[in-house]
C-alpha cells in the first residue's frame, strides 16, 4: 500500500463535472489500497478574478490583505472536492493551509515553506480518510495567511509529499507528460517516459510550462519521485495502467534510468524576454555591480549576462530580463545608474526570445554547441547572446525566429526518435 499525493490544477477542477471526475479518480486509487492526499488548485480563472476584485479597490493592494483574498480560491475547491468524495461514499476531510499547518515565512504573495505539521494528516490516512489540502497557501509565525505565488499549488503538493514520506507525488495537468518540446510547435514531439530532476529544472527555467520550477527544485532537494499525468483521461482507467503513464521525474542514479542518456532530452523556448545593453561602460572593478545591483534591489530577475572585450578603457554590458520588467529597468538605469557610471547610452529591445537545449548526455559528448550553432546558422538565425551550463545551452535570438529555431533544433538532434 503506497502513500500517494495527487495534485490537480485549475483546469482539472474547473467545473462541477470536472471535480466529480477528480473524485472518481481519487476514489479509484484509494479503493486499490493506497493512502491518498489530494491538493487541488483554485478553479480555473478564479485566482485572476479575485486579484481583479482587489485591484478594483486599491491600485497596489496591501500584500497581507491580498493573501487573505487570494487564498479563498483553494478553500472553495477543497470543500467542494471533499463533498464530491463523500457523495461517492469515500471518507474525506478538507484542510486549509493554516489548518494543516503549513508554516511559511512572512513574504506575502511569494512566501516560502518552512515546515509542515503533518500529524493530523497521518491520523486521517491511518483511519482510511482522504485528506484534501488546499495548495498555494500557508500561515506565518504571527498567524497571518500567506500565499506561495503563481504555481504554488505544485510546491504545496511536493512539500506535503516530502513531509509525509510519500511514495510518489502525482501532478495532474491538461497535458499527459513532459515532451521533447512543445507539441504545438513540433507535432512530432515525443512524450518522455522519464526525465531527471536536473533536466526538468533546466527545462522549466528555459521556458517549459509543464511544472513550476520551485516545485521541481523542492522535489529534487527532498528526493520526491514526481509524475506528470493528464487529468483529461478517463478517470476510471485501471490504477495499474495509470501508474505507468505520464512522465516520471526521478534521479539520474536510479537503476531504471538508461545507462547512457540521450545527448539532448528536450528543446524549450521562452518568448517573454527583453535585452538591455549599457554602452560605453568604464572597464573597471565593481562596474557590473553598479549596474546590476540596483536592478536586483528592485526585485528584477536577470538571466543571461554578457560583457564585451574592453576597447579604449570602456566596454558594453548586456543582460536579459522579463519583458514585463523592461520599462521599469530602463527608467531606473537612465535615472540612477547612467549619471553615476557615466556610460554613453542605454538601449532596450523587447522582441527577444531564449531557446535552449537540455540533456544529461551533454556532459560526456563533445560538439553539441557547435551542432546547435551550425543548425541555427543554416537557417539564417543570428545568435545575440549565449549562456551555458553543464547540461544546457541557451541562445538569445530575435523573437520572430523562436519557433523556427525550436523546430530545426528538434530535428537536428533527432528528438522525435524514441
Amino acid at each position: 500500500m503506497a502513500l500517494i499525493v495527487q495534485k490537480f490544477g485549475g483546469t482539472s477542477v474547473g467545473s462541477i463535472e470536472r471535480i466529480r471526475n477528480v473524485a472518481w479518480r481519487v476514489a479509484k486509487w484509494q479503493a486499490a489500497g493506497h493512502r491518498v492526499v489530494v491538493v487541488p488548485s483554485a478553479m480555473s480563472g478564479e485566482t485572476n478574478r479575485l486579484l481583479t476584485l482587489a485591484a478594483g479597490l486599491q491600485e497596489h493592494p496591501d500584500p497581507r490583505e491580498l493573501d487573505v483574498v487570494a487564498a479563498t480560491g483553494e478553500q472553495v475547491t477543497v470543500g467542494l472536492l471533499a463533498m464530491a468524495l463523500l457523495a461517492l461514499g469515500v471518507k474525506a476531510r478538507s484542510y486549509t493551509g493554516w489548518q494543516v499547518k503549513v508554516l511559511t515565512d512572512s513574504a506575502h504573495t511569494q512566501a516560502r515553506i518552512i515546515s509542515i505539521d503533518e500529524v493530523n494528516l497521518r491520523q486521517d490516512l491511518e483511519n482510511g480518510c482522504v485528506a484534501v489540502v488546499a495548495g498555494f497557501q500557508g500561515v506565518d509565525m504571527d498567524g497571518n495567511i500567506t500565499t506561495l505565488g503563481r504555481g504554488g499549488s505544485d510546491t504545496s503538493a511536493v512539500a506535503l509529499a516530502a513531509a509525509l514520506g510519500a511514495d510518489e507525488c502525482q501532478i495532474y495537468t491538461d497535458v499527459d507528460g513532459v515532451y521533447t518540446t512543445d507539441p504545438r510547435i513540433v507535432p512530432e514531439a515525443r512524450r518522455l517516459k522519464s526525465i531527471s530532476f536536473e533536466e526538468m529544472i533546466e527545462l522549466a527555467s528555459a521556458g517549459s510550462r509543464v511544472l513550476q520550477i520551485r516545485s521541481v527544485e523542492f522535489a529534487g532537494k527532498y528526493k520526491v519521485p514526481t509524475r506528470v499525468l493528464s487529468s483529461l483521461t478517463d478517470p476510471k482507467i485501471p490504477v495499474e495502467e495509470e501508474a505507468r503513464s505520464g512522465t516520471l521525474i526521478t534521479f539520474e542514479e536510479d537503476p531504471h534510468m538508461a545507462m547512457e542518456k540521450a545527448v539532448v532530452s528536450g528543446v524549450a523556448a521562452q518568448r517573454d524576454e527583453a535585452k538591455v545593453t549599457v554602452h560605453g561602460v568604464p572597464d573597471k572593478p565593481g562596474i557590473a555591480y553598479s549596474i546590476l545591483g540596483p536592478i536586483a534591489d528592485a526585485g528584477i530577475n536577470v538571466d543571461v549576462i554578457v560583457q564585451n572585450v574592453s576597447h579604449d578603457g570602456t566596454t558594453d554590458l548586456s543582460f536579459t530580463l522579463g519583458r514585463a520588467d523592461l520599462k521599469r529597468a530602463m527608467k531606473m538605469l537612465n535615472d540612477q545608474v547612467k549619471p553615476a557610471i557615466k556610460c554613453k547610452e542605454i538601449t532596450g529591445d523587447d522582441h527577444m526570445a531564449k531557446v535552449s537545449i537540455v540533456g544529461l548526455g551533454m556532459r560526456s559528448h563533445a560538439g553539441i554547441a557547435a551542432q546547435m550553432f551550425r543548425t541555427l546558422a543554416e537557417e539564417g538565425i543570428n545568435i545575440q547572446m549565449i549562456s551555458t551550463s553543464e547540461i544546457k545551452i541557451s541562445v538569445v535570438i530575435d523573437e520572430k525566429y523562436a519557433e523556427l529555431a525550436v523546430r530545426v533544433l528538434h530535428k537536428a538532434f533527432e528528438l522525435e526518435q524514441g
